[in-house]
């Protein structure tokens, strides 16, 4: 697995693959998270465009429909599924609301949005406050006007999101950025990479990415203790 612009650091960087869409994928940060808060890491969290369903129209479609054609899933099954999801959010403090009338949307803006936050330094702001907008306030994220009064209500100005958003002058790059993605073999979100070449797919739990990161921390203690030795060895001949 490679990154865009791999650097050497002691902080760990944290590059995120996922979909405002996707319940799993802001399930998954908060357990991520808590694990970095409990295990006291150094990281650096980047977020990365996914589109779940490319192909969505503008007008969205139902939840349930939308599962039922995509998944084979029941109405029944959706709605457990749903509960699921709910009580895995609420164990990490996210509030999910789900609705029998909630809509899927295109995402394909808002990802354009989130690349013009990244430039003030807002993207992860932008991202929480776009994943509440959809999953907890159930807003329709294929409205740009909606998708201006999220960026403004976390500070952004919203003359220039809606500019943005009017003349997707990001369009390109977040395409671009897509086909990286899915050129680095990434076929569902999230998708987490640590360090520019580990990578764990899904919600793993807290338990399981508290785990994860102490065998990150090992091994790059590890690592460096080899390149000290490497390097005092040299400077002794």
């Amino acid at each position: 697995m490679t990154t865009p612009n791999d650097t050497t650091t002691t902080t760990l960087q944290i590059d995120i693959v996922s979909d405002v869409m996707c319940p799993w994928c802001v399930i998954g940060y908060k357990q991520l998270a808590t694990a970095l808060e409990a295990t006291r890491t150094p990281h650096e969290i980047r977020w990365h465009p996914f589109e779940l369903n490319p192909n969505m129209p503008p007008t969205g479609q139902n939840i349930t429909e939308h599962v039922a054609e995509k998944y084979g899933a029941t109405p029944e099954q959706s709605r457990a599924s749903r509960l699921h999801m709910t009580q895995a959010g609420a164990d990490v403090g996210f509030e999910f609301a789900y609705t029998d009338d909630m809509r899927m949307h295109n995402t394909f803006n808002t990802h354009q949005l989130l690349h013009w936050a990244a430039q003030h330094n807002r993207m992860h702001e932008l991202k929480m406050a776009l994943f509440t907008a959809h999953f907890t306030h159930g807003r329709n994220l294929s409205d740009d006007a909606v998708l201006a009064d999220v960026a403004a209500e976390i500070g952004l100005d919203r003359a220039q999101a809606a500019a943005v958003l009017s003349d997707q002058r990001f369009a390109q790059d977040v395409r671009d950025a897509e086909q990286f993605w899915i050129g680095q073999g990434i076929q569902s979100v999230p998708a987490v990479v640590f360090n520019h070449r580990h990578l764990v797919s899904g919600a793993q739990g807290v338990d399981n990415f508290t785990r994860i990161l102490e065998q990150l921390a090992a091994l790059q203690a590890k690592e460096t203790q080899e390149a000290t030795d490497v390097q005092q060895a040299q400077q002794a001949q």
